[in-house]
């Protein structure tokens, strides 16, 4: 590993990009290689415990999530050591992933699969490219058929389950130049569609239906119909439409809105709460092109706002910095709807947003930033600093270099969104990118 350019380790950051810097650098720290490759610990402080128990491969938490990160961080600062833990930690996941069972996008094959497909276009590495396709064929040979005529793996419709599946395979049919990955999501996904049509007796179901499940969006009504307005986008299919308005019609139900703001949730974050639901609605907008449903994304965003948080702790975000439940996942938001609209205030609050974040961070020993923070919102008192994209410093890094491309008219550059991510790849206007620089 090369050493961090551009800043001393006693130095204090003070933009997005030196901020993420720095969470490189205590990543580095947590670096583990072996034969096989490399990895990193999700908690390397002594005798810490990780936020969330997973796999060392994983898109959550593990290898997965910082290779992207990594990549980011190299197109950010136009350094190629960065690309040098990428390839360490592609060469990790090309040689183990045999090993794993599960196939989710967040914690399983899936999300190996995105990280392979970007190390092995970022890197010019045939060899991660032909070992994403041998982890999408795996997960492709894996599907199972249920007993009422559908296939999938888990039989969970959410995005936790099939629904992240379906969006990996989706991701990887486009990026991979396979057909048949889309031709898998697409019939898993008419099952998920079917699921979602209201029943009399819901619980008769082994899978939540769209009235019983919750309107959150990693595990509920949100995601899943981010999921089938997404596939509508891809096939043009009214079915997978006409479900996804019904599971859109139904968080609208669950809203509280006061004058142009709108709430869903107690929650403001990306699991469950507005950072996330306005993902679904945005989806929605950008497949259909109804304003209505951009408006819904302007108001959950005010929402957010009016809360108060982060600056002051809410129900909503509490001690939490990372992109599944706090700052980071705002971030992600207010970017995104500043490159999709090009209102200003979006990417201002977004600003505001990476201010505070940086200054939330720890870094007084001169090993890189990292964040501190209550994970689970009931336990209070279990703090953890994780180097994980959904839990730690990778993904909060990850949100940083995003907004860090914001505004670069001059040189503007591709970000890696996850696949649940419906915003623009380039975080620019459209208007902007067609003004000339200067």
């Amino acid at each position: 590993m090369g050493p961090d350019p551009i800043r001393s380790s006693g130095e204090r950051a003070e933009t997005p990009l030196t901020a993420a810097i720095m969470a490189g650098r205590w990543i580095r720290t947590a670096a583990v290689d072996d034969e096989s490759g490399r990895r990193w610990r999700a908690n390397p402080d002594p005798h810490g415990r990780p936020a969330m128990p997973g796999g060392p491969a994983s898109l959550h938490s593990g290898a997965a999530g910082i290779v992207l990160f990594f990549l980011e961080l190299a197109a950010g600062t136009g350094h190629e050591a960065y690309l040098e833990d990428a390839h360490a930690g592609a060469r990790y996941l090309a040689s183990t992933w045999q090993g794993q069972s599960d196939v989710s996008l967040h914690h399983g094959l899936a999300g190996v699969v995105l990280a392979l497909t970007e190390a092995g276009w970022a890197l010019g590495e045939e060899r991660f490219e032909s070992a994403a396709v041998a982890v999408a064929d795996r997960i492709v040979r894996s599907a199972r058929a249920f007993d009422d005529g559908g296939i999938g793996w888990s039989g969970d419709p959410t995005l936790r389950g099939d629904g992240g599946v379906v969006l990996g395979l989706l991701r990887a049919a486009a990026a991979l130049g396979v057909p048949a990955y889309e031709e898998m999501a697409v019939e898993a996904g008419r099952r998920i569609a079917r699921l979602s049509a209201p029943r009399e007796r819901p619980a008769a179901c082994p899978a939540l239906s769209a009235e019983a499940a919750p309107p959150t969006f990693l595990a509920g009504t949100a995601g899943t119909a981010f999921l089938l307005a997404r596939l509508y986008g891809a096939t043009g299919e009214e079915a997978f439409l006409d479900a996804a308005r019904r599971g859109a019609g139904l968080v609208r139900a669950a809203g509280v809105l006061a004058g142009r703001s709108a709430m869903v949730t107690d929650h403001l974050g990306y699991c469950s709460g507005s950072a996330g639901i306005a993902r679904m609605f945005y989806e929605l907008y950008r497949v259909t092109g109804d304003g209505d449903d951009l408006e819904w994304v302007k108001r959950l965003a005010g929402g957010v706002r009016e809360s108060g948080a982060p600056f002051r702790q809410t129900a909503g975000l509490w001690n939490v910095a990372c992109q599944c439940c706090g700052t980071a996942g705002l971030i992600e938001l207010y970017v995104g709807l500043w490159a999709a609209t090009g209102e200003q205030e979006h990417l201002e609050f977004a600003r505001r947003l990476a201010d505070h974040l940086i200054g939330r961070a720890t870094g007084y020993d001169g090993r890189g930033y990292r964040w501190y923070q209550a994970y689970r919102r009931h336990r209070p008192g279990e703090v953890s600093a994780d180097t994980g994209y959904l839990t730690g410093a990778a993904g909060i890094g990850a949100a940083l270099l995003h907004l860090d491309a914001a505004g670069q008219a001059d040189r503007p550059r591709r970000v890696i969104l996850l696949p649940d991510n419906p915003f623009p790849p380039i975080p620019m206007p459209a208007v902007a990118l067609r003004r000339p620089a200067g």
